[in-house]
Parts: structure tokens; C-alpha cells; sequence
């Protein structure tokens, strides 16, 4: 299909984006929509009629600017979302609630009796249940007395292709992940569903990332300016996305998100078992393989916290001069999930707590420099927990999210990682559903990644920059132990890594 055009869109926190891209890969058009949060305390919402209006309109202008008779070509759709954001729907899929953001902890009290009631089925699929995901949250909604009436449980996703195709269809195996679904038996899980009292006929159908779920519908084709008929694909979350947009397929590759939190994504033959349960695994759109990976709540958020609306390109060449630069570990939130578990865990700078806003920053070079090497810490600390739980880490790995924009930053943590590093040249997640959309109507997901994704740039590590950073590394794994956070077997292997 040498002349095809496929249409990723990637719908995120802060924003929509949808693309249009060729079978080379080349960007053919684009446009973006913002969305808004309503934030209060631990809870975190999103009004899922606006998901939609946001989406449909940033496809009405992605079509609306591709070059004559382009949109006629576009022969596939694929939609990521954030990984854990659920709503309530009616049978019809229209929305009963808000949807509970990827993030929002009221349930998290509830993870405990999840994980209890499905403790022989989550080790077998070797991870555990945590506070933001989105089987507590259907918790919550089962004690608040909601689950009744027909009601029907939606991914993020789940609504954008519901409105693509006319009517609801199948879930993703990968949205579908963090409510409970069985990745081995490919199935809901009823035996823990009847334990913990939650009827399965409200969860939805589910179909494997790189399905075709259906078509794009009349009212759809007029919304958007998509022709009617385009397949519609199963998705991913949004780090599987970036993953696929970064062109890390096969066993040993890796990337790494750094965007509004830290999320890695890799690729192996077999289930890994992290005994901390912070690692868990998406199955693949293609052979028999997983991905494995985890989610920190590290990330740019303490950068956009502590250092708003500065000039970060001259924060950087100052940051770029110290030499004294102290730990730190920056927690943007309470509550740690990669690369331990840990719900008390409080971001620090060195023996105090992690200031709030920028006016607790004294020194604005150092602190920079501080937040930023502790965010390297916590990758490097990632991709260490990952070898012992027998993963292939060799690389190389690809750096991807905005903060794959900042060079001093990227090399930073490509010495500390000691691998070669690729910066893509697309490293968006709605490039990633393209790549995704492509492979699947095709039916060779790898083959059109090898097409279309190209690397901007390769870094390789500076083995004297690497000795010296070791130093504070370690001192950053005695902290971490000290605080009771890090399993002292886990900082033993991450220390003998990083002196081999």
C-alpha cells in the first residue's frame, strides 16, 4: 500500500493530537487540541463528552490541511489513551461519570483487596495491583452502589473508536491491563470478578492490540473528514505508543518516556517476575512477545512545578556548570510505583524534603541540575530492577517525551545508562498508532516500524563521565535504602551493575 495514508491519534492529559502520515513515514499533516482537568485533592477528572468534540475536531483539521486527494488514501486509524483511565458508560456507550484520570487515587485503599481476591492470577501474570490502576477504581464505583442498570465500563480509548465506528466495540488488551484482564487466558478473570462481587457483564469485550474493530461510520466520516469504511484498529496506552514510535520491536530495545512522568517500554520473549511488582507487562501487536515496563512518578511535572515559565535553554547552561550537585529524588506527588513501590514515598533534596514551587529555589542552576540527575538516577535504578528480573537490557534504548528535547539532559543519561541512545525523529504516541494502524491492516506490525521510523540522532556513552556519575548513583541507592524504600538485594545488584 505504497500510497497509503495512516492516521494515528494519541489522547493524552493535557492534549489531543492526531496525525497523518505516509507508508515512508513522512509527516503528511497534523493538528492538536487542548483538553482541561478538574483536579481536587487525590481525585482527578475529565469530562468524556469533550474527549470526543476535541478528537473529532483535530480530525476535521488534520484532514481538512492534507495535501489534494490524500484524504482519500488514508487506509487506517489507530487511537492510544492514558494507561488506568476508566468511566461509567450506558449500554449505548453514552457517559455516566466522569472519567477518573490515570492518576486519580481516591481508590487506592481498595488495591488491597483487588490484589488479595486475584493473588494466584496477578503472580502468574507477574505484577501487582496498584493504587492508580483502574480495577480499584471499578471498586469505588461498585461501593458508591454505581455498577447497576446496565452500566458498562469504558477505556479512555474505548470512547474515541466507540464514536469512530457509530456504536461501542471491543476494548484493547492493553487499555484493558490495568482493570484486570487476563493477558494469558485472554479473558476476564470471573472467578476474582465473583470474589470481589463485581458482575462481568459490565466490563467490555476485548480484542488484541492490532485488531480491526470495525469501520468508520457515517456520522464519523462527516465529523472528521476520515472517508467512511477506514478500519479502525485496536490501540495501546500511550507509553506503547511512544514505544512503537520509537521503533523498539525486538527483545533488548528499550524506550524511555520522559514526558510528564518517567515510563519505560521494552520488549521480551517471555513474562518477567519482579518480586516488587513494579514491573508489569502489555502483551505484543505482533508474535508472541511482551512488553514489558513501568510507569514512575518521577518526571518533567517537577520540572514544569519548580521551574515554570524560566528559559530552561539558559537553565541548562548553567545547570550544565555545577559540579555540587546534591541528591535528589523528584516526586512531583506522594507515592511511589517504578521502579519500587512505595505509597509514602515523598521526593528530597539532600537530607530535606523536595521543595513545592519555585519559590523555595534558592539556587535555580543547582536545583536544576539536581532534579534532573535524580531523574536519571531513577531511570538508571529502572533498567537495574529490570536485569535482575532477568530482562535483556543490553539495548540500545530510545529516548522519547519532551524531555528528549533537552541534549544535555539526554546525554546525561546516556552515560549513566552506559548504552547507545536513539532520539527518533517522531517520538509522538499518535505517530506510534499510525506505525500500529499501518502493521495491522497490512498484517506486519514490525515491517511498517522498519518503514516508517527513523532515528534523528544516535548518542553513545562517555565511559569517564559514567565512573564519575557512579559515585553519586551509589550514594543515591544508600539514601533510597536508608529510607526503608529499596530492597537492599535490588541497590546490592544495581551497585555490582554499575562498577562492572
Amino acid at each position: 500500500m505504497a500510497d497509503a495514508v495512516w492516521v494515528g491519534v494519541d489522547l493524552g492529559t493535557q492534549s489531543v493530537r492526531a496525525v497523518a502520515v505516509d507508508a515512508a513515514g513522512t509527516l503528511q499533516s497534523a493538528a492538536a487540541r487542548p483538553l482541561a482537568s478538574r483536579r481536587d485533592g487525590n481525585r482527578h477528572e475529565q469530562d468524556p463528552r469533550e474527549w470526543w468534540v476535541q478528537v473529532a475536531d483535530a480530525l476535521a483539521e488534520m484532514t481538512g490541511n492534507l495535501p489534494g486527494g490524500a484524504a482519500a488514501r488514508i487506509a487506517g486509524i489507530a487511537v492510544d489513551a492514558t494507561s488506568g483511565t476508566v468511566l461509567l458508560t450506558d449500554p449505548d456507550g453514552t457517559p455516566r461519570t466522569p472519567g477518573l484520570m490515570h492518576d486519580d487515587s481516591r481508590a487506592g485503599a481498595l488495591a488491597a483487596e483487588a490484589q488479595e481476591a486475584g493473588e494466584a492470577l496477578w503472580e502468574r501474570l507477574c505484577y501487582r495491583i496498584q493504587p492508580v490502576w483502574a480495577l480499584p477504581k471499578l471498586l469505588w464505583w461498585r461501593d458508591e452502589g454505581m455498577l447497576r442498570d446496565g452500566v458498562r465500563l469504558a477505556h479512555q480509548a474505548d470512547v474515541i473508536t466507540a464514536n469512530l465506528v457509530g456504536h461501542p466495540v471491543a476494548s484493547d488488551t492493553s487499555h484493558a491491563l490495568k482493570t484486570g484482564y487476563d493477558l494469558i487466558g485472554l479473558r476476564w478473570p470471573t472467578e476474582v470478578l465473583e470474589k470481589l462481587n463485581v458482575d462481568p457483564g459490565v466490563l467490555p469485550s476485548v480484542q488484541r492490540s492490532g485488531t480491526v474493530l470495525g469501520q468508520v461510520g457515517a456520522d464519523a466520516a462527516e465529523r472528521t473528514g476520515l472517508p467512511e469504511g477506514v478500519p479502525v484498529v485496536a490501540g495501546m496506552t500511550d507509553s506503547c505508543a511512544a514505544q512503537l514510535a520509537a521503533g523498539a520491536l525486538s527483545a533488548g530495545e528499550w524506550n524511555s518516556v520522559l514526558g510528564t512522568t518517567l515510563a519505560l517500554k521494552g520488549v521480551a520473549d517471555t513474562l518477567l517476575h519482579d518480586p516488587t511488582g513494579a514491573v508489569y507487562s502489555h502483551r505484543a501487536p505482533y508474535g508472541d512477545l511482551w512488553l514489558p515496563g513501568g510507569a514512575s512518578g518521577t518526571g518533567a511535572r517537577v520540572v514544569a512545578a519548580l521551574f515554570g515559565g524560566q528559559d530552561l535553554d539558559a537553565l541548562t547552561e548553567r545547570a550544565r556548570q555545577v559540579r555540587d550537585v546534591p541528591l535528589c529524588y523528584p516526586l512531583a506527588e506522594h507515592g511511589e510505583r517504578f521502579p519500587f513501590v512505595e505509597p509514602e514515598a515523598r521526593g528530597f533534596l539532600g537530607d530535606g524534603p523536595l521543595p513545592t514551587g519555585p519559590d523555595e529555589v534558592d539556587d535555580q542552576a543547582r536545583m536544576f541540575a539536581a532534579v534532573c540527575t535524580g531523574v536519571a538516577h531513577v531511570e538508571r535504578l529502572c533498567f537495574d530492577l529490570l536485569d535482575g528480573a532477568g530482562a535483556d537490557v543490553s539495548g540500545p534504548v530510545s529516548f522519547t517525551g519532551g524531555g528528549a528535547g533537552n541534549s544535555w539532559w539526554n546525554q546525561l543519561r546516556c552515560d549513566l545508562l552506559g548504552v547507545d541512545v536513539r532520539i527518533p525523529s517522531s517520538a509522538e504516541g499518535s505517530f506510534g498508532m499510525a506505525v500500529l494502524a499501518a502493521g495491522a491492516v497490512e498484517g506486519d506490525v514490525p515491517a511498517a516500524a522498519a518503514r516508517m521510523v527513523r532515528t534523528r540522532e544516535v548518542l553513545h556513552p562517555d565511559a569517564g563521565r559514567r565512573t564519575e556519575l557512579a559515585v553519586g548513583y551509589a550514594d543515591f541507592l544508600d539514601a533510597l535504602t536508608g529510607r526503608g524504600w529499596l530492597d537492599s538485594g535490588i541497590a546490592a545488584h544495581a551497585r555490582s551493575r554499575a562498577t562492572a
